[in-house]
């Protein structure tokens, strides 16, 4: 019988331990057993990572490549990811629960065409230059930044990681990846592979540890970072803002989200059903953009409702190994706890909940909740699990009032069949990003964010640039 594997930090190229000889265990939420021993970084790692990085940058190749050479480089990480497809889609299963087939298929694909995005996107962009000036040539260059802290999130771990590094990466940086710590194993595997494909020791690191008094602070507060990327939790964003604050290091946050999905009765009731389920249940919710709330026009409200219900309830849960598995359980018994009290509050305060709830194990079957009150907290807080509020409305006005009744503002979806009201809902809706009639279609040359406490700045092509290059004016005589 052989042991639980074991994933390292990647440091200078090198696979490595933490200085102290300290692990930790990843444990599968399907079976609810350590299936891996890491190691778990501190303060001494993450020097070690940092000085890494910042000597790749200061003296290394990277950053002195040409674009085109560097863009060659990402084409053939993203190859060499497909052809791990099977291994890293697993690691991901085993660590979060996330069904395999979209681990595999849906998550190594997209984290594969962000490195060639990125390596396109770097490579095709244009500096300007400003005549008019006699005797005088001004012009931009758009330089890489410096050592780039990049914390990333479980829910979606190798393609949430490969966001964060692939814009830095693509621009000529140097990266210290700090994967969350119920989710490590992709991580390990995505630095060892990114040297096999050819980018050079110490471009890419990889720290593992706890957040909080662990690798994660010790990385965000350190003096050594110039720029700092995070997707993850609100009040993590708020910490790690405090600690950027100190030598005036600039973030860029995806942070928690609040969704609605608001269901006009001019519209095609099924595909709004279907659409709006996709977006509350998929990755049993464990998603920063899920529409998490539903708000009905009274006239078809019911209807909706009885269709939400049948399409919850037609859901298979399972082990996410299973290719029927269309819910994996939750990813850590400390977020079925989180998820599940979530339920308890909300049917104390007079919410009815019509399916769904809780199942052995972490697993939480696709709930539908009616009758809570617009500012309960299962209305106002990120529930993260496979929970969604119906809530009727008469007005337009009302509709855009409750939907922004929140303070996140990452997502919001509109379903109607008039032009003119899409696009007025559309532009009246606090949200980065707003789907009409769909979910989840995304281009990577559009900015990507949230307004209020969903997070600070926007990411995707050229905004992603302004991030992670600095911008130079030179002016020169040539009179």
């Amino acid at each position: 019988m052989t042991g639980p594997e074991w994933f390292g930090h990647v440091i200078g190229g090198r696979t490595t331990g933490s200085a102290d000889g300290a692990t930790m265990v990843s444990v599968d939420p399907t079976t609810r057993t350590a299936w891996a021993e890491v190691a778990l970084g501190s303060a001494v790692d993450v020097d070690r990572a940092v000085a890494s990085a910042r000597n790749a940058f200061d003296e290394g190749p990277w950053p002195r490549m040409t674009q085109a050479e560097r863009s060659r480089v990402l084409h053939a990480f993203a190859d060499v990811l497909l052809a791990h497809a099977d291994e890293l889609g697993l690691l991901d299963t085993r660590d979060m629960g996330r069904p395999l087939t979209a681990t595999r298929d849906n998550d190594v694909v997209r984290g594969a065409a962000n490195f060639r995005f990125f390596a396109d996107d770097a490579r095709l962009a244009a500096d300007a230059s400003f005549p008019g000036h006699p005797g005088h040539h001004i012009y931009t260059r758009h330089e890489p930044a410096g050592v780039v802290a990049a914390v990333s999130p479980w829910n979606f771990p190798l393609m949430q990681a490969t966001w964060k590094i692939a814009p830095p990466l693509a621009y000529g940086n140097t990266v210290v990846l700090k994967p969350a710590e119920q989710s490590p194993a992709s991580a390990t595997r995505l630095a060892e592979l990114a040297l096999e494909a050819g980018l050079p020791p110490g471009v890419l690191n990889v720290v593992h540890g706890l957040g909080p008094a662990g690798a994660g602070e010790a990385l965000v507060s350190h003096q050594g970072v110039d720029l700092i990327t995070f997707t993850g939790e609100t009040r993590t964003g708020e910490a790690i803002m405090r600690s950027a604050a100190a030598g005036v290091r600039a973030v860029s946050f995806e942070l928690g989200g609040k969704g609605a999905s608001v269901v006009f009765d001019d519209a095609d009731i099924d595909r709004a059903v279907a659409v709006a389920a996709d977006a509350a249940f998929s990755n049993a919710g464990q998603i920063c953009l899920a529409g998490s709330r539903v708000l009905v026009q009274r006239g078809v409200h019911d209807r909706v409702v009885a269709a939400l219900v049948e399409r919850a309830q037609q859901l298979r849960l399972g082990d996410p190994r299973d290719p029927g598995t269309d819910i994996g359980p939750l990813a850590s018994e400390e977020h079925h706890a989180k998820v599940t009290g979530h339920l308890r509050r909300a049917a104390e305060e007079g919410a009815t909940l019509l399916t769904g709830g809780p199942r052995d194990g972490w697993w939480v079957a696709p709930t539908v909740v009616v009758g809570a009150a617009p500012d309960a907290a299962i209305c106002r807080e990120e529930v993260f699990g496979p929970v969604v509020t119906v809530h009727p409305f008469d007005t337009e006005e009302e509709a855009v009032r409750i939907a922004n009744a929140t303070p996140y503002g990452l997502s919001a979806m509109v379903f109607t069949s008039r032009l003119a009201r899409a696009h007025r809902v559309a532009g009246r809706l606090r949200a980065g990003n707003v789907w009409v009639n769909c979910f989840w279609v995304r281009d990577l040359r559009s900015p990507f964010g949230g307004f209020g406490r969903s997070g600070v700045g926007r990411e995707g092509g050229g905004h992603s640039r302004e991030f992670f290059t600095e911008a130079k004016t030179v002016v020169m005589d040539v009179g």
